[in-house]
């Protein structure tokens, strides 16, 4: 229904200024009001209609759509779902690739008011079962590459009543499954939908310490606050043209291209992370805008054909999702002198961006996390809930502000943590300055980040502890060259084994076998034992410690 058709009486809404009265107005004027996501791409077509906003290279093939086209293609899937049996905040899944009919599909779902529901395309098996069937989603749409990783579990996927393949390479041999292309043929027009700032949008799953990976509940009014702090702290524009490697299902780089669409700008989207072609990227589109964790820009300035490639064009650097190392940081700004650098600090719980260093501060603050952004408030938290202003006192980081998640789905006990004490607490260990620089010092939680993924070293561990040579297992994130911190695990082994090269390979191998690929140890060290505490608690701050400077990581950098 049409918010002009709700048969209120004007004269009662407006005769009494109260909270019913005043949702009453905002959904019977809901077309002229509202202030959603959803509405991007029909604000940059009204802007500019035959400006090209969405161009999707995988190297062999190139997709450009105005954004007339994207706003009417989008509608069309949101007809789609609407007409297939969508109801208002029903989930719909994609797990594919970055890709043209991600982006038309994420906008088409909010335009219907569903919940769109992004999985690592990493995942296989139960992993991506489980997010289903958590998220309870009834829409499925499947990169057709990723058929066999869950052929074998997809008729456990109870909730689901209509999948879609989205490859361009055939159809999945799968009866159940229709084809994007067919989904496009579905009228353009937009759906009579009444939308809300406070209507969620999405659910993106990260991991904890615990092996079951939380669903992170964001609404318009979350999502839509974090866009308004990074375009002032990142300067963002419409002319600018920016490439989109790193995957969508990540809140950080579907943050970057939704920013891109709401300004109108060149939104140029790659498949993935893969190196040559974002260079090849950045050159025949003249791209002067990037985000990518320090893992990625690593890989540009050490890749063979790096000085093969004109990116001059390159005017601003966005990265995060992991900590990037000064010395590294000090290489890219010899590399692109006459880029801008901005370092974001976030969560996912924050749509993701927490703190910004901004291009002034990196000449006298490198390596630091920044400042609070404009729409969140940032603090160091002690155990018992006092706030800590003293500088060089570490504490845990917790922030208040809009971009804030309302929740964690069918977790009420770490939603509860989470918001503990009236803030929302990231897990993460940090410190100030003597300016009031936030230093990200440490993880409260056994979270690994590499390569810009979580990993839980509880889950990896569950897996190891498996194989029968192993007696004890701890594993940990070490300083890695390539992947910034490596998943690492420290063994100790049974009495009638003994320490190989040959092991080592055999406890990787079976690792792989049982894990997503990047979820699995890149490196296995064997041990006579493991520190602990006196309750028996293994110490892998110790661990960490020991490890992190060996020669060979020196060597390397």
């Amino acid at each position: 229904m049409v918010g002009s058709q709700l048969n209120y009486d004007l004269s009662v809404l407006l005769s009494d200024i109260n909270e019913e009265n005043s949702i009453k107005l905002m959904k019977k004027y809901n077309k002229i009001l509202r202030w959603v996501v959803a509405d991007f791409p029909k604000f940059a077509s009204h802007k500019n209609p035959d400006k090209v906003g969405l161009i999707y290279n995988d190297g062999k093939i190139e997709k450009r759509y105005k954004y007339s086209e994207l706003d009417s293609l989008s509608n069309r899937f949101a007809n789609f779902l609407i007409e297939n049996g969508l109801k208002d905040y029903d989930r719909v899944a994609i797990h594919s690739f970055n890709s043209d009919y991600f982006v038309i599909s994420m906008f088409g779902t909010y335009k219907a008011k569903g919940v769109f529901v992004p999985i690592n395309y990493l995942l296989i098996g139960k992993d991506v079962l489980y997010q289903i069937s958590n998220s309870e989603s009834k829409f499925y749409l499947l990169e057709n590459m990723f058929y066999n990783g869950v052929k074998n579990v997809i008729g456990d996927f109870n909730t689901v009543k209509n999948f879609i393949g989205l490859g361009r390479s055939g159809k999945i041999d799968d009866k159940r499954f229709i084809n994007m292309d067919q989904i496009l043929s579905y009228s353009d027009k937009e759906p009579d939908k009444i939308l809300n700032i406070w209507d969620p949008v999405t659910i993106m799953y990260t991991s904890g310490t615990e092996s079951l990976p939380k669903g992170v509940i964001h609404t318009n009014q979350s999502l839509i606050s974090q866009y308004v702090s990074v375009i002032i702290s990142g300067d963002f524009q419409s002319k600018d043209i920016v490439i989109n490697a790193l995957p969508l299902y990540h809140t950080a780089q579907n943050a970057v291209l939704t920013v891109g669409v709401w300004l109108g700008a060149t939104n140029i989207v790659l498949p993935k992370g893969d190196i040559q072609l974002i260079m090849e990227a950045i050159q025949k589109y003249k791209a002067n805008s990037m985000f990518a964790p320090p893992t990625v820009w690593i890989g540009i300035v050490n890749h063979p054909d790096f000085k093969k490639y004109d990116l001059s064009s390159i005017e601003k650097i966005y990265y995060g999702a992991a900590i990037m190392p000064v010395e590294v940081l000090n290489r890219l700004r010899k590399e692109f002198p006459n880029a801008k650098f901005v370092n974001y600090y976030g969560q996912t719980e924050l749509a993701p961006c927490h703190t910004a260093l901004l291009p002034e501060d990196h000449e006298i603050k490198p390596g630091t996390a920044g400042k609070e952004l404009l729409n969140m408030m940032t603090e160091l938290m002690d155990e018992q809930g006092n706030i800590i202003k003293e500088p060089y006192k570490a504490g845990e980081i917790v922030g208040r502000g809009p971009h804030t998640m309302i929740g964690y789905l069918k977790n009420p006990e770490k939603t509860m943590e989470a918001f503990k004490y009236d803030w929302f607490h990231s897990g993460d260990i940090g410190m100030w300055d003597k300016d009031h620089y936030l230093y990200v010092i440490d993880r409260k939680k056994d979270m690994i980040k590499t390569g810009g993924e979580n990993v839980s070293s509880r889950e990896v561990e569950e897996v190891i502890y498996k194989h029968p040579a192993v007696k004890e297992v701890a594993v940990i994130g070490l300083p890695d060259e390539k992947w910034i911190e490596k998943v690492t695990a420290v063994v100790v082994l049974k009495d009638n084994y003994e320490k190989s090269e040959e092991l080592k390979k055999e406890i990787m191998e079976f690792a792989r076998n049982n894990l997503a690929h990047f979820k699995a140890p890149k490196e296995i060290i064997f041990v006579d034992s493991l520190p602990k505490s006196p309750s028996g608690k293994i110490l892998k701050r110790e661990l960490r410690e020991q490890f992190k400077s060996r020669k060979e990581f020196k060597e390397k950098m």
